[in-house]
C-alpha cells in the first residue's frame, strides 16, 4: 500500500507529526536512519517520502545519520519517488557556508562571515573584526551549536586555546559579524509546501538555543543579541499579519532548491536592515505559540503530505 514515509533520527521531534498524520487517518511509516541497510539493486516502496534529517544528529549519538540518509535519498530520487526535502535540502542543512552562498545568489543579505579551519586560522580570520564584537558558530550545527559572542580577538584566543573549545564536526568554524538588534529577538519564517505559513519572534535574551521543540532546550552561555527580557514575554510568539518583501525571495530560493519545508531565520539591525543567517530544513514548531495564534505547522504539514500522497495514488 502506498503511504507517507518519514525519514528522521529523533523520535521526540517526530511525535508531533505522527499524531497529526493519525488524526487525519493517513497511512505512514517511520524510517529512523541512525543505522540500517539499503539494497541499491532493489526498488523503493511506493509512496511519498519526507526527510527530517538534522544537522545536529551527532549530538544525539547519531553521527552518520545524515550521510546514510543522503544515500537513501539518492536511491529514492534515482527511482523517481516523490521526495520532499531531498538531497539538495540535506546538502544545505549540514553546511551554513552553502546556505549563505545560496541566500546571496537570491539577493538575500547575510552577515559578513569568514569560514576557517584550524585554530590559528580562526584567530587570523577574527582579526578582520577587531574593534567590533563578533560571534563564532559551527558550519555544521543545529541547535545553536558553537554560537558564542566575543568582544575582542584576545578573548577568542583564550577560548580557542582552552579545554572548553568546541571542535566543529566538519572542522569548519565560522567567524561572523555581530548584528546588534534594538529588540532582543530574531524572527523565524516557517514554510510548508514551499509557501509561507507564519513568522514567529524568538526571544534570545537568555541564549541562542532557538529550536522551538520542547524536547531540545539547552543552556547556552553566550547570546549574540543581548540582555535580559521581561519575564512575562513568551520566548516564542507568532506575528500577526507578517508581510515582508524578503518572504518572496525566500520562496523563490526554496523552489529553486526543491525544498518544501523549512524555517528561515533573520535578525534586524538598528536601522531595520534584515540579515538572514540560517535555513533550517528540519523545522520544528512551538506548541504554546501555535495554540495562542491558532496556527499549527505540523497539521499543515500533515495535510500537505496527505494531499501529495493522494496525487500519487491517482496517477
Amino acid at each position: 500500500m502506498s503511504k507517507i514515509y518519514v525519514i528522521h533520527e529523533n523520535n521526540e521531534w517526530t511525535d508531533h507529526l505522527t499524531k497529526r498524520l493519525e488524526e487525519l487517518e493517513l497511512p505512514y511509516e517511520l524510517w529512523h536512519l541512525d543505522e540500517g541497510t539499503v539494497d541499491l539493486s532493489s526498488e523503493p516502496p511506493e509512496g511519498v517520502f519526507y526527510s527530517r534529517m538534522s544537522a545536529s544528529s551527532h549530538t544525539r549519538g547519531h553521527r552518520f545519520a545524515p550521510e546514510f540518509t543522503r544515500g537513501v535519498l539518492a536511491w529514492l530520487e534515482r527511482h523517481g519517488r516523490k521526495v520532499f526535502n531531498g538531497t539538495r535540502a540535506l546538502q544545505l542543512e549540514v553546511s551554513k557556508v552553502e546556505q549563505y552562498m545560496e541566500l546571496n545568489k537570491f539577493g538575500i543579505r547575510t552577515p559578513k562571515t569568514t569560514a576557517a579551519v584550524g585554530k590559528d586560522q580562526i584567530l587570523k580570520a577574527a582579526e578582520k573584526f577587531e574593534g567590533k564584537p563578533f560571534i563564532t558558530k559551527h558550519n555544521r550545527a543545529g541547535k545553536g551549536l558553537g554560537v558564542q559572542l566575543f568582544q575582542t580577538v584576545a578573548a577568542l584566543e583564550v577560548y580557542v586555546n582552552s579545554p572548553e573549545f568546541e571542535e566543529p564536526l566538519d572542522g569548519i568554524t565560522l567567524i561572523q559579524e555581530y548584528i546588534e538588534s534594538p529588540e532582543k529577538y530574531i524572527t523565524r519564517c516557517e514554510f510548508v509546501g514551499g509557501k509561507f505559513l507564519y513568522a514567529v519572534e524568538v526571544d534570545t535574551s537568555e541564549g541562542f538555543e532557538l529550536c522551538p521543540a520542547e524536547a531540545c532546550r539547552i543552556d547556552d552561555l553566550f547570546c549574540p543579541v543581548g540582555e535580559e527580557a521581561p519575564e512575562t514575554k513568551p520566548m516564542f510568539q507568532i506575528v500577526d499579519g507578517f508581510n515582508e518583501p524578503v518572504i518572496q525571495q525566500y520562496e523563490e530560493l526554496l523552489a529553486a532548491n526543491g525544498i518544501q519545508v523549512a524555517g528561515i531565520e533573520f535578525i534586524r539591525d538598528k536601522d531595520g536592515v534584515i540579515y538572514t543567517y540560517d535555513i533550517n530544513t528540519n523545522t520544528n514548531y512551538n506548541s504554546e505559540a501555535e495554540a495562542a495564534a491558532g496556527k499549527y505547522g505540523m497539521l499543515e504539514l500533515a495535510k500537505f503530505l496527505g494531499s501529495e500522497l493522494k496525487v500519487t495514488q491517482t496517477v
